[in-house]
């Protein structure tokens, strides 16, 4: 069982997850769900995780297009 108060850091609710040894530790990473939908044209995948801040978007963007 994973702690609450780590639960509620990393912005986890119940479901399945996938624990994978990484060195010396392990990953426990939530396994995305199926459910992608449109909605005015847009794609729309359900949100897993913890939220994502504006600085961390803008890494993630910038990282795309290089």
């Amino acid at each position: 069982m994973i702690p609450k108060p780590i639960r509620d850091r990393l912005g986890l609710r119940p479901g399945q997850v996938e624990v994978i040894a990484d060195g010396a530790g392990l990953r426990v990473e939530v396994l995305a769900e199926d459910d992608v939908g449109e909605r005015s044209g847009r794609l729309i995948v359900p949100a897993t995780g913890a939220p994502l801040d504006d600085d961390e978007v803008r890494a993630l963007r910038d990282g795309d297009q290089r």
